[in-house]
């Protein structure tokens, strides 16, 4: 299991994240959810808040010390508001060095916080666990899902959850489409290729997981709430 096993895969990827002007400098990083509305990604943004808002009154209701370790942290906004949660150690892991960096940089007197290069199912946790284990808009570039859970598993204490948050699950019969949507999008900006390092999950390979939806956007009640949150929040347990 990996992240796409490939020797250009972060100049790639910081080039595109550059052209969708998705890269944000320091102080707007230290900011993060929180953007300007002039912003093109501001709608987005308000809702990746809300997700991050949803999933941090979930944790502090357990009311006891965590260790959280986020998959795919990038620039470690998420992990920085993570570290908010009274009596929680906080780890964000990547394997993009560029936003690790500004990571470490922006968030540096923030002692709650650590950054670490490399993958999961490499030696660089070895033995170490996790209460929380999360992926928040990162699931998508791993290739299969039954690998990565089974090797985020192996890092869950007892007891312990992955939460999955700010990504699409299709339903089966949706991946003909959804994958012809992102071939169209990536060659349109001129990336081609990262079509090929974008995969796309569908709920039910989530049969035999202990796993349920805290969060359905399709619900008659985010609806009434007029919750337009596109995205499921996902948790799985060990069984």
């Amino acid at each position: 299991m990996s992240v796409i096993a490939n020797t250009n895969f972060e100049e790639r990827y910081i080039a595109l994240r550059k052209r969708e002007n998705r890269i944000y400098p320091d102080e707007e990083v230290f900011q993060l959810p929180d953007i300007a509305k002039q912003n093109p990604y501001y709608k987005e943004w308000r809702m990746r808040k809300q997700s991050m808002q949803r999933l941090i009154r979930w944790l502090e209701k357990k009311n006891k010390p965590m260790k959280i370790l986020e998959i795919g942290c990038g620039n470690g906004w998420l992990c920085n508001r993570l570290s908010e949660i009274k009596n929680s150690d906080i780890t964000g892991l990547d394997i993009n060095s560029t936003e690790l960096e500004q990571a470490t940089r922006v968030f540096k007197n923030n002692l709650n916080v650590k950054f670490v290069l490399g993958e999961i199912d490499s030696q660089v946790f070895a033995n170490e666990k996790f209460d929380i284990i999360l992926f928040a808009a990162s699931l998508q570039y791993f290739q299969s899902l039954q690998d990565i859970l089974f090797s985020v598993l192996e890092h869950l204490n007892d007891g312990g959850e992955i939460h999955i948050v700010d990504t699409h699950f299709y339903k089966k019969e949706e991946l003909t489409e959804a994958r012809k949507r992102s071939i169209d999008y990536f060659t349109a900006i001129g990336f081609p290729d990262m079509a090929d390092r974008y995969f796309h999950h569908y709920v039910q390979e989530l049969e035999g997981y202990n796993s349920k939806i805290l969060y359905q956007p399709s619900s008659g009640l985010s609806k009434f709430f007029r919750n337009n949150n596109p995205f499921p929040w996902i948790c799985v347990k060990r069984n």
